[in-house]
């Protein structure tokens, strides 16, 4: 095991958090979540990431809170989210752990982690792997986050401290794909050195058709895109809904931009969903006297402004082919690509570990795919797609609050953030775990300050005064 400076910088700043109090603690918490590529602490082929480390200073800060930890506790009561979820977690844990030994060898996996045979990058028997352990832990990271993201956001200082922290992680993240661009046309990458230690596949110097491919502080372009979706659907909901315009709005273009600059498939083919998302959120949020200009403006003129750059860009000859040529080496032709091939190979074994499996799963973080469903349904079959699905409805569909407040206005952001997310999990998410920012999104989009009691400040356990 070893500490790693990015790890220290972690530990600093949690026990600086341990005493500026949770309000501070949980902006730092979804900053950190920034650092996908970076290991606080390296465990034998196993990465602790500085946003998990952390998280054991977030719950030590909020649950020794007497109402805070009765309202995590409550939130995995049945048949609230956390309770799917919680469910998800042990039946993918339990699963993971008998189903590759009762099951072994009869059928072929593409592993997620390492196993007992030799790494030739293609199919194996099926049997116990590293990542059923580290599976476990990263998808009770997120049960954990978001018990305390609805213990912190059931205040509305704790609320808005969760939205900021949002706002914060969305700024980060197109803060280092800039930087990720400038570095290379500089040849200082080596200032990525400390954020990106995990013992990851890198691809951060890969170049498409002569351009560099983004992936700022992630391992690769389609997970940097991925996780860019949860910001446009999040930002670009606030901007919609008049809040926060001065961040919502230039975060919104910038990251937008910066996922078609990415070189991603995913993000290409996942971002006209998210739009169309965004353009239903603003036809329902314009109008009335609570409407807001920026949905209406959307409404009104987003359909003639897309025709006319079609017009345009059919009309320029030169600019349409440059434009065909670009699409059609990401998306029209990629179905013959390599990668192409291999990922869809991997749905396809995961299909079958499912078909093989009698609709039981594998075992979470047994087999690798390349799309959140198949992976869904082969590691964790039938039950674990129901449980995750309960989870999904009952956090997102739920109608919280008086519509057209700010309270609700956040949670459609989370909710259309977290909806942008899984499209392009969908397309290219290789795990049954969406990752800390979706789970912080549904915990924010699940959160009701609207409760919050006009009784006394909480008291500490350990300050409580017996007289």
């Amino acid at each position: 095991m070893s500490l790693e400076p990015i790890g220290i910088f972690t530990l600093v700043l949690g026990a600086y958090c341990l005493f500026a109090g949770y309000h501070a603690s949980i902006v730092v918490f979804i900053g950190l979540s920034v650092f996908g590529a970076a290991a606080a602490i390296l465990v034998g082929s196993a990465n602790i990431q500085p946003a998990h480390l952390f998280l054991a200073f977030l719950a030590l800060s909020v649950l020794t809170y007497r109402d805070k930890f009765n309202i995590a506790l409550k939130a995995l009561y049945f048949p609230k989210p956390g309770f799917w979820l919680a469910c998800l977690l042990i039946y993918g844990t339990v699963l993971g752990f008998f189903a590759p030994r009762l099951l072994a060898r009869m059928t072929d996996i593409i592993p997620l982690g390492s196993s007992e045979y030799p790494s030739t990058g293609s199919t194996v028997p099926l049997g116990p792997v590293s990542s059923n352990f580290t599976q476990a832990v990263y998808v009770s990271a997120d049960l954990l986050a978001y018990v305390l993201i609805l213990a912190i956001g059931s205040t509305m200082a704790g609320f808005r401290a969760i939205t900021v922290g949002v706002l914060v992680f969305a700024g980060a993240n197109a803060f280092f794909a800039l930087l990720d661009m400038a570095t290379y046309g500089t040849g200082a990458q080596d200032l990525f050195l400390y954020i990106r230690n995990a013992q990851y596949t890198f691809h951060d110097d890969d170049v498409v058709a002569g351009v560099k491919r983004i992936v700022g502080s992630w391992p690769e372009a389609s997970a940097f895109a991925g996780i860019s979706l949860a910001a446009v659907g999040f930002t670009g909901t606030l901007w919609l809904c008049g809040r926060d315009l001065r961040w919502s709005g230039a975060l919104f273009l910038v990251t937008t931009l910066l996922v078609i600059r990415s070189t991603s498939s995913a993000g290409l083919l996942a971002l006209p969903f998210c739009f169309v998302i965004l353009y239903i959120t603003a036809f329902f949020r314009c109008g009335g006297q609570s409407g807001t200009r920026n949905s209406s403006a959307i409404v009104l003129f987003a359909p003639p402004l897309v025709c006319l750059i079609a017009l345009v860009i059919a009309l320029n000859d030169t600019l349409f082919r440059q434009l065909y040529d670009y699409f059609d080496l990401l998306i029209f032709s990629k179905s013959t690509s390599h990668s192409a091939v291999e990922r869809g190979s991997w749905n396809t074994h995961g299909y079958q570990n499912f078909l093989d499996s009698y609709g039981l799963g594998v075992g979470l973080g047994t087999s690798r795919t390349s799309s959140f469903l198949f992976a869904l349904l082969s590691n964790v079959g039938i039950p674990g797609t129901i449980m995750f699905s309960f989870f999904a409805i009952s956090a997102f569909s739920k109608r919280r609050g008086i519509p057209r407040t700010f309270t609700s206005d956040v949670r459609l952001a989370a909710r259309n953030g977290c909806a942008c997310l899984m499209i392009g999990a969908m397309v290219a998410g290789p795990t049954v775990d969406l990752g800390l920012v979706f789970f912080i999104l549904a915990g924010l989009s699940s959160a009701e300050p609207e409760h919050e009691t006009l009784t006394a400040p909480s008291t500490r356990y350990m300050t409580v005064r017996v007289s």
